[in-house]
C-alpha cells in the first residue's frame, strides 16, 4: 500500500500567494502526482476551475481567484489589463467582470467567461507588471481605460490616479507618448496642463474650462492654505475671494459643519467666499461666472465677466 501523498507545504504557500489557485504545470512542478489531485477532487477539498487550472478550497471562487485563473491560463507573459487592473489600482470601484487579461500579441487564447484575453502589441505599454496577480502599470491602467470610456469617464480617471497620488503628471506623459493611438489623446494632454496646474477633480476641471476660461475671469490659484488651516479650491487672492466647489449631493452632518467654520474662518480673514455645487457648474457656468465676475469687480477688478457663447441673454 502507497502512503498517502498531501500537497507539500511550499506549493500550499504558492498557492496562498495566488488566490488559492494553482495550475496542473505548477501542481506537477511541485512533485503532486495525478493520483492525489483526482483524491482532493474527489473528496472536494481542492476544485477545477478549468481544465488546467485548480481552487485549493472548497469554497466558491471569490474574484481574485478568477484574476489569478485567467493569468495562469494566458501564460508565463499574461497579465491583468483594462477595468481589472483598474480595480487593483483602485481606481475602478466594483470587481470587473469579464476580466481583462492580456497576452502577447502571437498567442491566441479563447476567450470565454470570466475572462476576456487580448493581446497586447510590444512596446506598447510599460513592461513591468507592478502587483499581484500581474499587472499594467498605473499610466498605462489609465490610459487603457480612457481609451475605452467617454470623455467624462477618462476626466475621472485621470483627476483620480493623480489626487490620488497613484501617479504624478510627467510619468502619465511619458505614457502618452509611447503610443502611437490613443483616444481623447487632444483632451489627455491639454487634460494634463490643467491637472499639473492644481485642478484635482473633474468639478474643478469644469469650473476652469467652463466658468473661469469661458469668460475670461482671471486664473484663480488652486489647492493653496493660504492664511487658513484649509485648502482653498480657487482663489484671488489680488481680490481677497475664495470659491470652494463641492461634488457631493447633500452637506449633512460634520461636512455642513465643516464647510460652515471654514467660510467664517474666510471672512474672519478679510475674504468673501462663493460656494458652488456640481449642479451649478455642470448646468449654469454662465450664471456662476458671472457671479464670481460680480464680486471680483467689488472686489476691485475693473474688467467685467466676458459673454460666451452659452451664455443667456439675460445674463
Amino acid at each position: 500500500m502507497h502512503p498517502r501523498e498531501d500537497p507539500s507545504v511550499d506549493l500550499l504557500r504558492l498557492a496562498s500567494l495566488q488566490g488559492g489557485v494553482l495550475s496542473t504545470e505548477q501542481v506537477a512542478g511541485h512533485g503532486l502526482g495525478k493520483a492525489p489531485v483526482q483524491r482532493l477532487l474527489r473528496q472536494g477539498h481542492w476544485q477545477r476551475l478549468e481544465r488546467s487550472i485548480y481552487l485549493t478550497t472548497a469554497q466558491p471562487a471569490d474574484w481574485t481567484a478568477e484574476a489569478w485563473a485567467g493569468v495562469l491560463l494566458g501564460g508565463s507573459a499574461a497579465r491583468l489589463g483594462g477595468s481589472a487592473a483598474g480595480f487593483l489600482h483602485g481606481l475602478v470601484s466594483d470587481e470587473p467582470r469579464p476580466i481583462t487579461v492580456l497576452v502577447p500579441a502571437d498567442q491566441v487564447t479563447r476567450s470565454r467567461y470570466p475572462w476576456r484575453f487580448r493581446r497586447e502589441t510590444a512596446d506598447v505599454r510599460d513592461r513591468r507588471t507592478p502587483g499581484s496577480p500581474p499587472r499594467t502599470t498605473v499610466e498605462d491602467t489609465v490610459l487603457d481605460l480612457c481609451d475605452e470610456g467617454s470623455v467624462g469617464m477618462a476626466i475621472g480617471w485621470v483627476t483620480k490616479a493623480v489626487q490620488s497620488r497613484r501617479t504624478t503628471v510627467p510619468q502619465l506623459r511619458r505614457a502618452l507618448r509611447r503610443r502611437h493611438r490613443v483616444r481623447h489623446r487632444g483632451l489627455l494632454e491639454e487634460l494634463l496642463g490643467d491637472v499639473a496646474d492644481g485642478v484635482e477633480s473633474p468639478l474643478e476641471l469644469r469650473y476652469l474650462r467652463d466658468v473661469e476660461r469661458a469668460h475670461r475671469l482671471p486664473k484663480g490659484e488652486r489647492q493653496l492654505h493660504g492664511r487658513t488651516p484649509f485648502r482653498r479650491d480657487v482663489a484671488y487672492p489680488q481680490y481677497r475671494l475664495v470659491v470652494e466647489l463641492d461634488g457631493r449631493l447633500g452637506h449633512e452632518g460634520m461636512h455642513r459643519f465643516r464647510d460652515m467654520w471654514r467660510d467664517n474662518v474666510t471672512t474672519v480673514g478679510g475674504e468673501r467666499t462663493l460656494r458652488y455645487g456640481s449642479f451649478d457648474v455642470n448646468v449654469h457656468p454662465c450664471l456662476v461666472a458671472h457671479q464670481v465676475g460680480t464680486v471680483l469687480q467689488q472686489q476691485g477688478r475693473e474688467d467685467a465677466p466676458a459673454r460666451c457663447p452659452r451664455c443667456p441673454i439675460n445674463v
